[in-house]
């Protein structure tokens, strides 16, 4: 049984972020779906095991068009947890109707050396509450 997303963010489209068609541009939509992710992260004190992450895959599902002053509320799940990457899921509502899913990857990498490696037991157990 999935556990409940835990939600983040709500935010109010701003004009700065519309295209001359009155519609949000898409690259917002990932920076907005960013935002939320680093949100939930900092729900999770960093631990000395803590690995380096990287961005190694985003992907975005357009529903509906924001336009200015939609309102949007944000809720981040976990969608999958690999060996050394783990994937997260933002979904973007306005009222019940969801605009958009942006999913992002993170690959755990050394620190020093930058080089994939394996998530932490710990860290593993702390992402399993919110699969």
């Amino acid at each position: 049984m999935a556990k409940e997303a835990v939600e983040y963010l709500e935010f109010k489209v701003p004009f700065r972020d519309v295209d001359l068609h009155g519609e949000m541009f898409r690259a917002v939509y990932v920076h907005r779906a960013e935002e939320a992710l680093t949100t939930f992260w900092a729900r999770r004190p960093a631990a000395a095991t803590d690995p380096h992450f990287t961005v190694s895959k985003v992907t975005c599902t357009l529903h509906a068009a924001l336009h200015v002053g939609d309102v949007v509320r944000m809720d981040v799940h976990v969608s999958k947890i690999g060996g050394k990457s783990a994937g997260f899921l933002v979904r973007m509502m306005r009222s019940n109707e969801e605009v958009a899913e942006t999913e992002i990857v993170w690959t755990a990498c050394d620190r020093e050396k930058r080089e994939p490696v394996a998530l932490p037991e710990d860290l593993r157990d702390w992402l399993y509450q919110f699969l």
